[in-house]
């Protein structure tokens, strides 16, 4: 069953990061045991504003009109900081798949958070499975 929502999409994003975080930690452990500073640097190729801006992209054509909503709401929050990396451009998408992941959460849409996180890894799994057959 999913929650009435009634959080600012600033909160949304608050929480959003978070849980994204936990995704990535998570599907890193589960591919083995590595050590915490591997899986530390590894995690850096999700977590970053601009990985997450591709992702951004990558999940918009599979989104309801209510998730797109969302998206844009997080997207268009204006931010006093910025990320180090990553332009203002990529920053606004990353807050805006945070904000996202956020409300699916938040929403108790679990199953759902499961397969935009999955959606948002394919390409590195596609690449990371080509590299090994090199």
């Amino acid at each position: 069953m999913v929650k009435k929502m009634n959080h600012s999409a600033s909160s949304l994003a608050y929480i959003g990061d978070a849980v994204f975080e936990l995704c990535v930690r998570e599907m890193l452990l589960s591919a083995g045991n590595r050590p915490v500073n591997a899986l530390n640097q590894m995690a850096l190729q999700y977590v970053t504003a601009k990985a997450q801006a591709k992702m951004y992209h990558a999940v918009v054509p599979f989104l309801s009109e209510e998730e797109e909503n969302v998206l844009r709401r997080g997207r268009n929050l204006h931010s006093h900081s910025k990320a180090k990396s990553a332009n203002m451009s990529e920053y606004r998408h990353a807050t805006g798949l945070e904000t996202l992941f956020g409300y699916l959460y938040i929403t108790g849409q679990k199953e759902r958070l499961t397969e935009i996180f999955a959606l948002c890894t394919k390409e590195d799994e596609v690449q990371q499975n080509e590299d090994e057959e090199i």
